[in-house]
């Protein structure tokens, strides 16, 4: 197939951009024939296929950047004669477009009527975002990357046809070194065999709606966490930690360019999201046979079967009540070991083989 990829950066520093570069890996080695349109791309991720880029617009605004590039990618796409136009930005002329976060129109309903009646009609912004959403939901059919993503879509579109969950897909074998073969078992801190406590992990950079919140208050007197990200009102979390007594427990590490160092050293990974279209934090820690604590509300929780590969917690009591369970190393080796299988039914490869049939049945749904 002749499939053109709409992306704004062919990159892998963001979740859809790293998204979009492995699935066009998988594409590209089976021959298909991919044309990327995008504002940047790098080089070296391009392979054999081309590029077209887009011209940078309206940089002052986020939105007003996107629909400057909705417009000005969708006249180079029809120009181009493509078999089918895969996005994963909200705009015009797709076939297929990837939905990776919640929809705008689900934000505009969380707050009163008056407000949502201003951001609709008063606002440039708000309509713009509304404008290109309606767009997007245009589309002969749409990819969310979770279940909890196509339910939004559902109830703020009423979309329930030419519809399929594809999730996002993990590289297992760059996540090997993190095994839990690999980890020292029973809490015991490398080479000197000295007791460390269970080691607890939380990756996010929005610590409220990752709820970090609901995770401090269960990190018991055997336990410690290391918080990887720097999130929304950074001050305020490190007054709870002392506040709670726990402040000789808690690691702020910060941002960090490659996790798999603190996936590493870690007993379990939590995150407790109130809302989350996917939590690739999980499945990466999966893939390293790392036991996940994760809230209902993550897309990825759908791949969690409570205490078999992970445990589902969605308040403070669920949540120390599943760190409780794994302070025990047989229970830990036990529930990674599933984490690590289920990883490994969820690799690009799959993700790709997933979007393959679909791009076939839509190829054959246009000629029809």
């Amino acid at each position: 197939m002749d499939i053109a990829i709409i992306i704004k950066r062919f990159v892998t520093t963001g979740g859809a951009e790293r998204f979009a570069v492995e699935v066009a890996r998988q594409l590209e080695g089976r021959g298909h024939r991919l044309t990327v349109y995008a504002r940047e791309a790098d080089p070296g991720l391009l392979g054999a296929a081309g590029f077209r880029p887009v011209a940078q617009r309206l940089s002052f605004s986020s939105v007003a950047n996107s629909w400057a590039f909705a417009r000005d990618v969708a006249p180079l796409v029809a120009a181009g004669g493509h078999d089918l136009v895969w996005t994963h930005e909200r705009g015009y002329l797709q076939d297929v477009a990837t939905v990776h976060t919640f929809s705008y129109r689900r934000s505009t309903h969380a707050v009163g009527p008056v407000k949502r009646l201003a951001d609709w009609y008063a606002s440039p912004r708000s309509w713009l975002h509304l404008h290109l959403e309606a767009r997007q939901m245009c589309s002969f059919w749409l990819a969310p990357v979770s279940a909890v993503i196509a339910e939004d879509l559902t109830r703020f579109y009423g979309r329930r046809h030419r519809m399929t969950v594809i999730t996002p897909g993990v590289d297992v074998s760059g996540f090997d070194a993190a095994g839990a073969a690999q980890r020292p078992h029973g809490g015991d801190a490398p080479g000197n065999g000295e007791r460390r406590g269970l080691s607890v992990l939380f990756i996010g950079t929005e610590f409220r709606r990752k709820g970090l919140d609901l995770l401090l208050p269960a990190i018991g007197r055997e336990m410690r966490l290391t918080v990887v990200g720097k999130g929304e009102r950074w001050r305020w979390f490190r007054r709870r930690v002392h506040r709670l007594g726990i402040g000789d427990r808690v690691h702020f590490a910060g941002l960090a360019a490659d996790v798999r160092p603190f996936l590493h050293d870690a007993d379990v990974l939590v995150l407790p999201s109130r809302a989350e279209a996917f939590g690739m934090s999980l499945l990466e820690a999966m893939a390293g046979g790392l036991p996940v604590v994760a809230s209902p509300s993550c897309g990825a929780a759908a791949l969690i079967r409570h205490g078999v590969n992970g445990f589902l917690a969605a308040d403070t009591r669920e949540i120390r009540a599943a760190l409780d369970l794994l302070r025990d190393p047989g229970r830990r080796r036990q529930v990674g070991a599933a984490a690590r299988q289920t990883a490994q039914s969820h690799t690009w490869r799959h993700t790709a083989d997933a979007y393959e049939a679909l791009f076939e049945r839509v190829v054959a749904a246009k000629r029809r």
